[in-house]
């Protein structure tokens, strides 16, 4: 049945480019699919702009701040606008990795030994030595992640986007694998493990073709593959998140089977031609289509 679907991208965080090409796709999709689309570059009149457009549907192509944390959640449960992915409670426990790091804990999930702390106390007195991981409490898409590998603080006095008393979350460093497992509705979709070509996978490795490889599934053993397919789905439930999501995880080989460590869960996953979820669901023979009407399809307001 075709609907009057808002897509929401664009928006005010840190990650808006990115937002724009993953709504303008999805946009795309559904107007292929027989779908009214009302394309919205969501900014403070957002309110004003909806309740003008009266959609059946939202379709919710926020990345980062406002769109991920439970604040446009929030909005849209008070306007009685169904929407995709994950409703208030799940945006605002992920968005904030802290807390995140308390729920994980809960759910007998190992995540890398860490602190909250700020940048001045940071730089007054690291709470672990180096090599560790510097980065916004509250902030995805690698925004703003240092990885600190000696005692020089420069890479973090040279940083101008950080208030002295900005929140942090300073984990210890895994070196090891990148890996990464989506979750579609309640099932796991895949294992990625990511090769950036240089450094680590930050915001320009995400979104710049040529600067990481994806290889789907990921060369694991069949024991490590299945634990990062169910950790994922615990992340997942544990959260309460709905849609889709995705965790994300370091492995240090050195380790053995203690070497797994979850960093994150992101729960407005990115949908560029560059993104892992769309992989990920191609490599489970669902196509952009499909992914995309199945999010439509799981909308609803939080009760």
């Amino acid at each position: 049945m075709s609907r009057h679907v808002a897509v929401l991208m664009g928006g005010r965080s840190a990650e808006r480019e990115v937002s724009l090409v993953s709504g303008a796709a999805c946009a795309d999709a559904l107007e292929t699919v027989g779908h009214r689309v009302t394309r919205i570059d969501a900014g403070e009149d957002l309110p004003e702009v909806l309740a003008q457009t009266r959609p059946d549907v939202v379709f919710n192509a926020l990345h980062g701040r406002y769109g991920e944390d439970g604040r446009v959640q929030g909005l849209l449960d008070l306007m009685g606008l169904p929407y995709t992915h994950s409703g208030v409670l799940a945006s605002a426990l992920a968005m904030d990795k802290p807390m995140a790091k308390c729920v994980f804990a809960q759910a007998g999930l190992r995540c890398p030994e860490g602190i909250e702390t700020s940048l001045k106390c940071l730089l007054a007195e690291p709470p672990f030595p180096p090599p560790y991981v510097a980065k916004p409490a509250a902030e995805g898409s690698s925004v703003g992640v240092v990885i600190v590998l000696d005692e020089e603080s420069r890479a973090l006095t040279g940083r101008n986007d950080l208030e002295p008393d900005c929140r942090l979350l300073v984990e210890c460093y895994v070196p090891g694998r990148e890996l990464t497992c989506a979750v579609l509705g309640d099932e796991p979709l895949a294992v990625t493990e990511i090769r950036p070509n240089e450094g680590f996978y930050d915001y320009r490795a995400k979104y710049t073709e040529g600067f990481a490889s994806h290889l789907v599934p990921a060369p694991l053993t069949p024991d490590l593959y299945d634990q990062v397919m169910d950790w994922s789905l615990r992340a997942h439930r544990a959260l309460g998140c709905r849609g889709v999501s995705r965790a994300d995880f370091r492995f240090d080989p050195s380790r053995g089977s203690d070497g797994l460590f979850l960093l994150e869960v992101n729960t407005q996953p990115g949908m560029t031609p560059l993104s892992l979820v769309p992989e990920q669901a191609a490599w489970r023979g669902i196509g952009f289509e499909d992914l995309v009407c199945r999010l439509l399809e799981a909308a609803r307001c939080d009760r």
